[in-house]
């Protein structure tokens, strides 16, 4: 069987609009998002002028993103222009979110996932992969989910973890011989994309996770182990995964319960495909060593994202890759303007003192309803979640608000280790595209779109709430978190 001839991967970053929208609920969005920006522009609210422009801008973007009244990528570039002709902000710093590595890793890795989708690679890998688990499609996703969570503990990064998963999915939906717009493309990427955040958290893998372990150790004083923390959210971790499996096969009913071959479909396909082609090799042979030094970033201290662009390039040099001009230019770059362009708000409100405002604003909330482990519990998980609206970069949040909070943890008599862990782990919650890179870059290969992310993420949003409500309390204390 040859092996698909072009690469799946970001051909349309515009998402679909759900069915049954109407032109009444567009122009309401439409007027929603002009209204609120000038409500901020012109609110008396004591701020000082530049602050209050700043907010009333970012209000633009954030609504603009929610409504989606315009592509997500076209809000992002006339909210960051807006910033640079208002005189808010210098250019560089309105677009300083292009100087950073994350967009450029998003970018790599879709270079890597156009090459194994080229090569034929997904296909092979989601025929070894995914034998085990047999031909039914209900245990071939909860297979994917599974992968997807120990994955963690190998692959420090969750792009880097979802271009390997993905790829499999890739290979699956081939298999069943459905694409965009089927509920098995969109249930296996909207789970995958989503839960690699969450994961995260529950193990200290992604960038945000180490960020905010270092933190709370570093202003708290106080040492958590790698394997403390993995304990604290393990309840979570067996939880999450199964409740994810059965919510999304619910949502999603697929449209063939069983791979056309039946059980002996991967053994006869892989037969098919005979032998390893010399494509294959070279792709599998760059995928490869992007795993290897992701494994070992503990001894050549290479970041994730140099890792993805620098392998995502040798996919397209001549004799060592196996991508051309061609597949280039099949590859939409809008999704990682995206990323850019979203973290150029971020460093915006920073630069601007509006971040401040802001954090000075949640921080008089907190100090007069914290109190007692419930309530405690309750507040900071939904701040988290709110607060994520304004700094959608996981790593800004965290790294902003984290020494304040062991500081406030500090003065206050509280537990700096419990109040950090709930903090860190409410930054997983995401009900829009544009709240992460991870959502940002599946979200790029066209297989869901916002309103698929918006009802798995606020499912998976309100299910760890609960769960982390029970731990808290209960759990913690038993394993010495009190």
């Amino acid at each position: 069987m040859n092996p698909s001839p072009a690469p799946a991967v970001a051909l349309d970053s515009t998402p679909a609009k759900p069915a049954g929208s109407s032109g009444h609920r567009a122009a309401a969005f439409a007027i929603l998002t002009l209204l609120v920006p000038i409500v901020v522009w012109f609110a008396p609210l004591g701020l000082d002028r530049n602050i209050q422009r700043v907010l009333a801008v970012t209000a633009f973007l954030i609504v603009s993103w929610m409504t989606e009244v315009l592509d997500h990528t076209m809000t992002g570039f006339m909210g960051c222009f807006l910033y640079w002709a208002l005189g808010l902000a210098r250019f560089p710093v309105a677009f300083s979110g292009f100087a950073e590595d994350t967009p450029w890793f998003i970018y790599g890795g879709m270079l890597i996932g156009a090459m194994v989708t080229k090569s034929g690679l997904a296909r092979r890998l989601a025929y070894l992969v995914m034998r085990p688990f047999g031909s039914r499609y209900s245990p071939l996703l909860f297979g994917l989910i599974l992968a997807n969570y120990l994955l963690t503990f190998l692959i420090p990064s969750s792009i880097a973890r979802l271009v390997v998963t993905l790829a499999t999915a890739l290979g699956l939906i081939e298999v069943f011989g459905v694409g965009r717009g089927s509920n098995i493309g969109r249930a296996m990427f909207v789970t995958l994309t989503l839960t690699s955040g969450v994961f995260d958290k529950m193990i200290i893998a992604g960038a945000a996770a180490i960020t905010a372990h270092g933190l709370i150790e570093k202003f708290s004083g106080v040492n958590i182990s790698y394997s403390r923390w993995c304990l604290a959210f393990l309840p979570c971790s067996i939880v999450t995964i199964v409740a994810t499996w059965r919510f999304v096969l619910w949502l999603y009913p697929p449209e063939k319960q069983e791979l056309p071959g039946g059980a002996n479909v991967f053994r006869t396909e892989l037969q098919k495909m005979g032998q390893w082609s010399a494509m294959e090799k070279r792709a599998l042979l760059l995928v490869g060593a992007a795993l290897v030094l992701w494994l070992t970033d503990f001894w050549h201290h290479l970041t994730p994202s140099m890792v993805g662009f620098g392998i995502g390039l040798l996919a397209v040099l001549p004799g060592i890759g196996v991508l051309d001009a061609e597949d280039m230019k099949k590859i939409n770059p809008l999704p990682m303007f995206f990323v850019a362009l979203v973290a150029s708000m971020g460093q915006v409100l920073v630069a601007t003192k509006t971040l401040d405002l802001l954090t000075n604003a949640m921080f008089h909330f907190l100090t007069r309803v914290l109190s007692g482990t419930v309530l405690s519990t309750v507040v900071l998980y939904w701040t988290a979640f709110f607060y994520h609206f304004f700094l959608a970069s996981e790593i800004s949040m965290l790294a902003t608000s984290i020494p304040l909070f062991m500081k406030f943890a500090s003065e206050h008599g509280m537990n700096p280790v419990s109040l950090g862990l709930v903090w860190t782990f409410a930054a997983s919650g995401k009900i829009f595209i544009y709240q992460s890179g991870i959502t940002i870059f599946g979200y790029a290969y066209g297989y869901f779109n916002a309103r698929d992310v918006l009802r798995v993420g606020l499912f998976l949003t309100v299910l760890e709430f609960l769960i982390l409500l029970l731990l808290v309390p209960l759990y913690w204390p038993l394993i010495g978190i009190r």
